[in-house]
């Protein structure tokens, strides 16, 4: 059944017919299985986010926390964000679901607020106490739109994944470099 809706996904022009009904018909089975494996759209939803993360290899990011230097932890997070981001064609129809798809939006919103609470954290150990609070939320804040989808999608046109971490890479340390002064 999460072949089936990572499939959909995939495959369909729009997330918008995302259903526990379309993926009991692709799966084979009926809507009261799904429903009974996942409980709700919701349910399926996340366990597709969940398995596009496994494939992904999101794990990694929990190592980034404990890099000493916060900076190279920074470059992990961006690499391993760029990385993910082309790893899934899902994700360019899941992230284009969410404008018009509230339940959608919910799911993903909660699962991007990790990555900027990851981000806050490094920001903290470069800015020290010293810094102002808004310095440090100005950084986080673009770091954070920095390593979305939404940007990984506009540079990632003719270029790879690799090529666009390290464009992403200059601008966070760039934005980092900015908590100095």
């Amino acid at each position: 059944m999460l072949q089936a809706a990572m499939q959909f996904l995939r495959e369909s022009d729009s997330a918008a017919n995302f259903s526990l009904e379309m993926v009991a018909k692709l799966a084979g089975v009926t809507r009261l299985t799904v429903y009974n494996q996942f409980g709700s759209r919701r349910g399926l939803m996340e366990a597709v986010f969940d398995e596009i993360a496994l494939r992904g290899q999101m794990g990694r990011l929990r190592h980034v926390r404990e890099q000493a230097d916060p900076r190279e932890g920074l470059d992990q997070l961006v690499q391993i964000c760029c990385e993910f981001w082309s790893s899934d064609p899902a994700l360019r129809h899941i992230y284009d679901a969410m404008a018009p798809d509230q339940e959608f939006a919910q799911a993903l919103t909660a699962r991007n607020e990790r990555r900027r609470q990851l981000i806050a954290s490094l920001v903290e150990k470069v800015a020290g106490k010293g810094t102002r609070v808004q310095p440090r939320r100005d950084a986080v804040d673009l770091i954070f739109a920095l390593t979305g989808f939404a940007m990984f999608r506009q540079l990632a046109e003719g270029r790879s994944a690799s090529e666009v971490s390290v464009l992403i890479r200059v601008a966070a340390h760039a934005a980092l470099d900015r908590l100095a002064k």
